[in-house]
């Protein structure tokens, strides 16, 4: 029996297919430009560009067998302890080379190339490792590469990640578990990632924190594939497990044993191959489904059918950024060399500030910003006005608490010897300084106002046009500061003139004002017949003043005539000095705006800029590190992507033209 038994397992292991006759043979035709394609797009770092392409992403709670895997897959030793053995991720590119008769190992990272051997890997991977993620026991999200180049491994690249750890030991830091699941999740959220979930056969999958992440991301399981490792340690209940499928396995699963001890991979297969035929359990497993070659073939397949079905999509993307990139440098400013190129760039960008102020600030042209109502310069400043206007008392503001009494003391105090019943012009223009004192502020604050909007408006224009040039900037703003004061000084001189003027004399060209004061006067025997006749109602309804009491004012007769007229009067003419007190200001406003956008912004913009000593010009020369970084980040990307795409190209090319 034991003879027959150890004829079998002889047997076996001779059936036991090789990589490169039964499987890197087979579809290296196929897959291995498609493949060799996608490394370069890896090793130009296109991803970074926000550009996916489609990865096997190996992941596994810690101690699941991810690394005893690999290592059947390339036939290679990796680095194996207590705790977390892979600290970044590590891809790995395996390329079947039946002219290599030595393997040929290189690891890539931070732009080295460093050569090992099958004995020196473990070694050389765990320098690496401790350069990019410390000494320690720490992780890193910055990848490495191991390139292998053998005869009879299968043609796949993947992505070992770091194994998942609840529990931080001596030495890790404490949010380990928030790291890892950091990384992985990155990995194998984009929708080209295969999930290849490693699952040990001695635990319950649905409580494998690795297939939690990855139902996260791939609820229905449409690109995840599982390895179940360990098969010989937990064969009860194995063929349940993988046929049930509790977990939503959508690529299916590969039930496999890891290789013991001191085994080679010649032996650990064949041990492999006759587990899965003799033993009376994992027997039963469908053959389909069993055994490292038929992983390595189940991969080779997926990774070639995504690498396919990603490709158009590949170089839509490629194109798209590569154009957005392109467009964008060229909208970038020129990088100047010589004072003529600044003051070229600064005599355009004063032309595009002149032109949207010219649009914003007086011929009330929006399209340049139609949603940011607070740019609407000549909607906004009519608005201030209209408010200013209506601010303003449309009827003179008399202190009544005694009807006439104000013009009355008034009368008494410019009393004179002149005739009788004359109408003193001191007293008028007493009564008015009054008055138009109570306004005089409102002027000052509506300069105050218009030339703070205006200020903003303008700095804006200023600060969005040169933005490109921030060297420029601050000289900038300091100008029309200087500008902005000065134009609130010329306005506020304007409101005190103004003002000054309107005490000069009383006079007025405007017909309304005498129409005014005669109908107003039409009341005046009325009230003078209630003045004489004390018999009348003290009660006396007039025109614009309502109903007034005129009893007091039966004591002083003589001048009730005269304070009456001198009221009417003022009333009359205060219409006019709101008039001109608002369409003086508005006009004095709207032209000085016109004046500062048509040529004293460039006046002062040019000495401040450019002065005596061009310093300011000179400025613009220096390019902003923001700028230039932009620039050259710009630069490399086009770089990338063109040589991306000349990778898909060819690749393309080759497919289409049946070229091997």
């Amino acid at each position: 029996m034991a003879k027959a038994d150890a004829e079998k397992k002889l047997r076996v292991k001779e059936e036991v297919p090789k990589f490169d006759t039964a499987l890197a043979a087979s579809y290296n035709d196929h897959i291995r430009p498609l493949l060799d394609a996608v490394d370069r797009l890896r090793h130009l770092k296109v991803m970074q560009e926000g550009i996916q392409i489609p990865t096997i992403v190996v992941v596994g709670d810690q101690s699941s067998g991810k690394s005893s895997v690999l290592e059947s897959l390339a036939g290679i030793s990796l680095p194996r302890g207590q705790g977390i053995c892979t600290r970044v991720p590590l891809v790995m590119r395996l390329q079947n080379d039946p002219s290599v008769v030595e393997p040929q190992l290189i690891l890539e990272y931070r732009d080295k190339n460093v050569t090992t051997t099958e004995a020196g890997i473990t070694a050389a991977i765990r320098v690496a490792t401790d350069e990019m993620a410390g000494d320690g026991k720490g992780i890193s999200n910055t990848p490495l590469t191991l390139v292998v180049k053998k005869n009879g491994v299968p043609d796949l690249t993947m992505v070992d990640l770091p194994g998942i750890t609840r529990v931080p030991v001596h030495g890790q830091p404490d949010n380990i578990y928030e790291q890892i699941s950091s990384i992985i999740m990155e990995y194998i959220t984009p929708k080209e990632s295969i999930i290849l979930n490693v699952l040990s056969a001695t635990v319950d999958f649905p409580t494998c924190e690795s297939i939690r992440m990855s139902q996260q991301v791939d609820r229905n399981g449409e690109r995840t594939l599982a390895v179940v490792t360990k098969a010989d340690k937990a064969p009860e209940g194995l063929l349940e497990k993988v046929t049930a499928d509790d977990v939503n396995i959508g690529l299916g699963y590969v039930c496999v044993r890891n290789r013991v001890g001191d085994e080679s991979y010649e032996q650990a297969r064949a041990e492999e191959s006759c587990l899965f035929e003799t033993h009376p359990l994992l027997s039963q497993i469908d053959k389909s489904i069993v055994g490292i070659p038929v992983l390595a073939q189940r991969l080779m397949q997926i990774q070639a059918s995504s690498i396919s079905k990603c490709l158009p999509d590949i170089v839509k993307k490629i194109t798209d950024k590569l154009n957005q990139n392109v467009s964008e440098l060229n909208d970038m400013p020129q990088n100047l060399s010589t004072v003529a190129d600044a003051v070229r760039v600064f005599i355009r960008i004063l032309k595009l500030v002149r032109d949207s102020l010219e649009k914003l600030l007086i011929r009330g042209e929006f399209e340049e910003f139609p949603d940011d109502l607070e740019l609407h310069g000549t909607a906004r400043i009519a608005e201030m006005l209209h408010k200013y206007s209506t601010r303003l008392p449309s009827s003179c503001p008399f202190n009544d608490e005694l009807f006439l009494m104000e013009e009355i003391r008034i009368l008494e105090e410019t009393n004179g010897i002149r005739l009788p019943n004359f109408l003193p012009r001191s007293a008028f223009l007493t009564i008015l300084r009054k008055k138009v004192d109570k306004i005089s502020e409102m002027p000052r604050e509506l300069v105050t106002d218009v030339w703070g909007y205006v200020e903003g408006v303008v700095t804006q224009m200023l600060l969005k046009h040169s933005q490109n040039y921030p060297q420029m900037q601050s000289s900038s703003r300091r100008a029309v500061r200087n500008l902005i004061e000065k134009m609130r000084s010329r306005s506020n001189k304007f409101v005190d003139e103004m003002i000054a003027m309107e005490l000069v004399a009383d006079y007025t060209s405007n017909p309304d004002y005498m129409k005014t004061w005669t109908g107003l006067m039409e009341d005046q025997n009325k009230f003078l017949l209630a003045i004489e006749d004390h018999e009348m109602p003290t009660a006396l309804k007039l025109k614009e003043f309502g109903e007034v009491q005129v009893g007091h004012l039966r004591q002083f007769a003589k001048l009730a005539e005269q304070a009456f007229d001198m009221r009417m009067r003022m009333s009359a003419y205060w219409r006019t000095i709101v008039l001109r007190m608002v369409d003086g200001l508005a006009l004095h406003v709207l032209y000085n705006i016109k004046c500062l956008v048509e040529t004293e912004m460039e006046t002062e913009l040019v000495n401040e800029l450019v002065g005596p000593g061009m310093t300011g010009i000179e400025r613009m020369l220096e390019e902003s590190p923001s700028t230039a970084g932009k620039r050259e980040r710009l630069q490399k990307s086009i770089k990338l992507l063109k040589q991306s795409k000349d990778v898909v190209a060819n690749i393309i090319d080759r497919i289409t033209t049946g070229i091997k």
